[in-house]
């Protein structure tokens, strides 16, 4: 087993035992505010253009982003399923964005290329600006990770995601992740 899928495998398990209390909360904080089924299943395209269905915690009722799904998305709790997707091989604990089939068109390099990997449930893109970054550079920050990933990098992102995603916006850095490996 490759080192960046033990670290994928472990991660997850370990974060799914952790984390059980907050995903129980969540899960209940969800189906007590909202009809609906608490998980939302979304088709995305992961490694080789294999499609497979990710799951997030449901953040919408009507139409509307309830008060809970707001918290949610804010932490990134609303993604803790994800660790699911992990386990399963269709994630990665660090990798691109997850994007949905009619993102993928065929020859577009961009899109293509995000391919190459596995997407990732956090990224550059995650603590380089989140949602406040155009699609343009989102794009920039996946690619620079599939030319660029190795597992020292994977490490660096996980350990900015956290404070991340506790603070529930970007969290400046004093010194940029560089996505450049260093032979």
């Amino acid at each position: 087993m490759p080192a960046k899928r033990a670290v994928d495998l472990t991660g997850a398990v370990l974060l799914l035992l952790v984390l059980s209390p907050l995903l129980l909360s969540a899960s209940a904080a969800v189906a007590l505010t909202s009809a609906g089924q608490v998980l939302e299943r979304h088709e995305r395209v992961g490694l080789g253009g294999r499609t497979f269905t990710m799951f997030t915690f449901r953040t919408r009722y009507a139409g509307r982003v309830t008060a809970v799904g707001k918290a949610l998305r804010r932490h990134f709790t609303d993604r803790l399923p994800q660790l699911i997707n992990v386990v399963r091989g269709e994630m990665s604990l660090v990798g691109p964005l997850p994007l949905a089939p009619d993102a993928v068109r065929d020859g577009l390099w961009p899109e293509r290329a995000r391919l190459a990997v596995r997407p990732g449930m956090t990224g550059l893109w995650q603590v380089g600006g989140r949602s406040e970054l155009p699609w343009e550079e989102m794009t920039v920050l996946d690619l620079h990770y599939v030319e660029q990933h190795w597992l020292g990098l994977d490490l660096v992102i996980l350990a900015r995601t956290v404070p991340v995603a506790v603070a529930g916006r970007r969290v400046v850095h004093a010194a940029p992740v560089t996505p450049v490996r260093v032979a």
